[in-house]
């Protein structure tokens, strides 16, 4: 249905003559733009609920006192369902050193959090099928467990700024419960305002995706990042370093290059960096890491999604 009225409004209503450029571009934009948000509302109304019961203080509560590896799993488990991305990275990081929380465990929370974003993994499931929203989720975790694990096992506890330890943020604070109505109120507040904030730049990346589906050539994509290219996936993790979104807003991005052939490894590949090894993240994460660990951080993201994007090309 949706397609239809896509058609209808750029054939029927602009007049664009079909199988031009700008007609593919503009039915692009429209269909995604509907389905996007269509989703989105529906899909953080729930997620918003079952957020409701992992307040920070509560997340630091499970997360602190726990053997390192099994801290490490239950972070990165959590972060799929938490309301925290990478501009939250500073109070996030500070709560957690404050409450006890190993580093390499607080690794994975806030490499799984933007990264295996529960919103993204549904609309992945919407446009590509459940195999990809299962392998993107999959490999999500692993990243963020192993990644913070092997972080936790360097002892990189030196290089955090000393200020970071002298916070006492959240102590003595409790844990307010709430009524189901509340919860239900809240996450109708929370639908809303995450749609005020992400909606220009979701609809951005929507014009890009749509701008890459209806103009780049098929020839470009293939000579940087095809499947001719042994050297595709680290293009892709280049690319999308300079990038700031959520995996929600660079999904339309995504589903146009995949579109245009590129293969899914390369493509899970741009994704991840795009939501976990950003430029901007990292400028955030400076302000609480020395530059030693922000580089050991990255490096081991780096390594982690290339290594996870020629894997998924083979076996894809």
């Amino acid at each position: 249905m949706l397609k239809e009225f896509a058609s209808y409004v750029t054939y029927g209503l602009i007049m664009l003559e079909q199988g031009s450029r700008l007609g593919d571009a503009i039915e692009f934009f429209i269909y995604d733009t509907i389905k996007i948000f269509l989703l989105l509302s529906v899909i953080i109304f729930i997620v918003s609920i079952i957020r409701s019961y992992f307040p920070p203080e509560k997340t630091k509560k499970i997360l602190s006192h726990k053997k390192e590896f099994i801290g490490n799993i239950l972070a990165a488990l959590l972060g799929v369902v938490t309301p925290f991305c990478s501009c939250s990275a500073v109070p996030l990081f500070i709560g957690f050193v404050e409450a006890g929380v190993p580093l390499g465990v607080t690794f994975s929370f806030l490499i799984s959090s933007p990264m295996v974003n529960e919103v993204a993994v549904v609309l992945l499931w919407g446009l590509f099928g459940w195999k990809i929203a299962a392998i993107y989720m999959g490999t999500g975790l692993l990243v963020a467990i192993f990644g913070g694990f092997i972080i936790g096992k360097l002892k990189l506890e030196k290089w955090v700024e000393e200020y970071v330890y002298k916070f006492h943020t959240g102590q003595g604070q409790e844990i307010i419960k709430q009524t189901f109505k509340e919860r239900l109120q809240y996450a109708k507040w929370n639908t809303a305002d995450i749609l005020k904030k992400v909606w220009l730049f979701i609809i951005i990346a929507i014009g890009i995706g749509g701008f890459i589906h209806g103009y780049v050539p098929e020839d470009f994509l293939v000579n940087y990042a095809g499947k001719g290219n042994p050297f595709a996936v680290p293009v892709a993790v280049l690319l999308g370093v300079p990038l700031y979104s959520n995996a929600a807003g660079v999904l339309p991005i995504v589903y146009a290059l995949m579109e245009k052939g590129l293969s899914a490894g390369t493509v899970l590949a741009f994704m991840m960096a795009v939501t976990a090894l950003s430029l901007p993240e990292m400028i955030i994460l400076r302000k609480v890491l020395k530059m030693p660990l922000l580089g050991v951080f990255a490096g081991i993201m780096t390594v982690t999604i290339i290594a996870v994007g020629y894997i998924f090309n083979v076996i894809l």
